[in-house]
Parts: C-alpha cells; sequence; structure tokens
C-alpha cells in the first residue's frame, strides 16, 4: 500500500525545445503537498521548461511522519530535487509557495540557482505568546487548528478548495521548525544576489500583512520586483489569479534566461 496520499505526489514534467534546458524546482508549503505546485509545473511546462515538483520530508503521507521531521530535512528535500534536476538542465528557478518561498530563498544563498519566483512567503509568525515555548507545548498538545474560521474560509477557489490536499492540523512541533527555519531565511536575506520575484495576495489572511516588504526591502539583490494579486487566498497557485501568476513567471524565467 501507498504511503503518499493519492493525487500528492511528487511529479516531473520534461520540458521541449531550447526552453528545457531551464528547469523549475517547484516547491510546496507547510503541511502541503506537490499537488498545489501541479498547475504551476504544468503550465511551465507546456511553455517549454522543465519542471519537477517536490515532495518535502514528512509531508503528503501521514501528520506523524511531519511531526519527526526537522527543518533541515525540509531544506535536504529541496536539496535532493535540485540535484536530480540539475543533471538535465543548464540552469534552474526555485518556484515556491509560502514556506516553498522561505526554502526558496534560504537555497538561493546554497545553491547555483538563476532565479527565485516565491509566493505567499512569510517574513516571520504572528505574534504569539506561546512561540517561545512552542517546542515544550508540543511535549503536550500535538496539534493546533490552523486558525479559528472554517477551513475554506480563505479559499476564493472552492472547488480547488475540495481538491486540495493537506494536513488539516498544524503539528505543534513543526511549528517550531518552521520558527527556526524562518530565522535562518531572514539572517541570509541580505546575502541573496540573485533575481528574486515576490507575489502575495491582498486577501490571504494567514500571513501578517507586511512579509512581502519585508523581505523585499532586505533582499541584497537589486534586482527584485513585486506583485499583488487580488481575490484569491494563500495557496495562490490553485486560487483564481493563478494565470495572472503563472503568467508573470514565466515572463521572469524568460527575462532572467534571455539576460544571462
Amino acid at each position: 500500500m501507498a504511503q503518499i496520499i493519492s493525487t500528492a505526489e511528487p511529479f516531473f514534467l520534461p520540458g521541449n525545445g531550447a526552453q528545457s534546458r531551464t528547469g523549475c524546482l517547484l516547491i510546496h508549503g507547510f503541511t502541503g503537498t506537490p499537488k498545489e505546485m501541479r498547475w504551476m509545473g504544468e503550465h511551465l511546462a507546456g511553455q517549454g521548461f522543465t519542471a519537477l515538483g517536490v515532495r518535502l520530508s514528512g509531508h503528503a503521507t501521514q501528520p506523524e511522519d511531519m511531526i519527526r521531521s526537522r527543518y533541515q530535512d525540509w531544506v535536504a528535500s529541496v536539496e535532493d530535487g535540485y540535484n536530480l534536476l540539475s543533471g538535465i538542465t543548464d540552469r534552474i528557478f526555485l518556484v515556491g509557495l509560502s514556506m516553498g518561498g522561505i526554502l526558496s530563498l534560504l537555497m538561493s544563498t546554497r545553491l547555483k540557482v538563476a532565479g527565485v519566483f516565491a509566493m505567499s512567503t512569510p517574513y516571520c509568525l504572528p505574534d504569539d505568546p506561546r512561540l517561545p515555548f512552542i517546542k515544550q507545548i508540543s511535549r503536550f498538545i500535538k496539534f493546533m487548528p490552523k486558525n479559528n474560521e472554517a477551513p475554506d474560509a480563505g479559499w476564493f477557489d472552492k472547488q480547488s478548495f475540495l481538491e486540495h490536499v493537506s494536513y488539516p492540523l498544524n503539528p505543534v512541533r513543526s511549528i517550531a521548525e518552521l520558527n527556526l527555519l524562518m530565522a535562518e531565511m531572514r539572517s541570509v536575506l541580505p546575502s541573496v544576489n540573485v533575481p528574486v520575484f515576490l507575489v502575495h495576495s491582498r486577501n490571504d489572511n494567514y500571513v501578517i500583512k507586511d512579509s512581502m516588504q519585508l523581505i523585499y526591502d532586505n533582499l541584497g539583490t537589486t534586482d527584485k520586483q513585486t506583485l499583488w494579486v487580488e481575490g484569491s487566498g494563500h495557496v495562490i497557485p490553485r486560487e483564481p489569479a493563478r494565470e495572472q501568476v503563472f503568467k508573470a513567471a514565466t515572463d521572469f524565467i524568460l527575462k532572467v534566461t534571455n539576460n544571462t
């Protein structure tokens, strides 16, 4: 019996023509799965790029697996994908959603990449008096609700929500790991020297509102730009603004590729 949840498997989509030598490594979010990046991967592959959607350690199986994972394991998952993709491409772009965006920015300082396209990326976790003690709390409480609203409250495309695959609750121990990972990202932002494109939705109530600006202001690169979208929630690649964002990603990748 397969361990990975059906429809949430990692994916590889070969490109075609001259653009196939450009690789896109797609990285999903916290408690999410490669499925939330698949439509974007299919779009990029349709433009000729080679797309690989990785599955981060502990994700897309069962929540207990995520509890056992550490942020270094998520980093290693990205590095595995990069090494696989580098064998058949000449340049690689990191394309991340939420925690995938955090990992993309962090790993752009550790790996040789052409650029970063990051969506819904948080700069830090919201203020919470429990956060400094979250690791200790996790010894007694395994899971916490993601928010106080209905599960589909932040979604504009309700059909996409019904098809969405993610863990329904946040593993508390993993929140501690996410917090450590964010600190790593913040520490290296001034060292990011590749082109960066940041995307955020004005309707995203899951991430603190000034995250995109804080990341932008702290980036070391001067080749950086932002895009606000409307009428979409946190999981932008599955929401109504996705076609606008997919086009922005394609244009960004082509522009950077043509300038190198």
